[in-house]
């Protein structure tokens, strides 16, 4: 029975965006899943797939999170009702979540980047990562310990083979 539970929450999740260049340039330390307050144009924008998450970041600001330089494309038949498309936008959060997040951001210098934007039950949601940014040689010690996992995990594909 919680199977299909599963299968029913998965399917209702719709990936709109990912940006997968911060598991490349981040080590990242924690994921929370978000609300995104958007206007009318916004969404229907967003279903249309017309959003770039490159170069976004989220800000603290006064007890609230700020979603900043997330590019919602303009809506074509929005005509002068159409949004501003690198407004900053609010995330909807718990206070517990961003008191937790503030202290962590201030005192170690971490920072807060969106990873996906997806509508789940109808609903724009952003899931937000706590990264520390790598240095050169992490990124070349990530992509070594990938090679030879891949290299380890083809000798043993061969050898279940004979």
């Amino acid at each position: 029975m919680k199977k299909n539970l599963k299968t029913k929450e998965l399917s209702a999740v719709k990936l709109i965006a990912q940006n997968r260049k911060v598991r490349y340039d981040y080590e990242v330390l924690l994921t929370l899943e978000a609300g995104i307050e958007l206007r009318g144009t916004e969404v229907k924008s967003l279903r249309d797939g017309k959003v770039n998450l490159k170069d976004s970041y989220a800000r603290i600001d006064r007890g609230e999170v700020f979603l900043m330089n997330l590019n919602i494309g303009a809506y074509e038949p929005g005509n002068r009702f159409n949004h501003d498309p690198e407004r900053p936008r609010k995330l909807l959060m718990h206070t517990w979540e961003i008191r937790r997040l503030m202290g962590q951001t201030e005192q170690r210098g971490l920072t807060l980047v969106p990873t996906r934007l997806y509508f789940k039950k109808g609903r724009a949601k952003v899931e937000i990562a706590l990264v520390r940014g790598k240095q050169a040689h992490d990124r070349r010690r990530d992509i070594a310990d990938r090679d030879a996992k891949r290299s380890v995990d083809r000798a043993l594909a061969e050898a279940q083979k004979r």
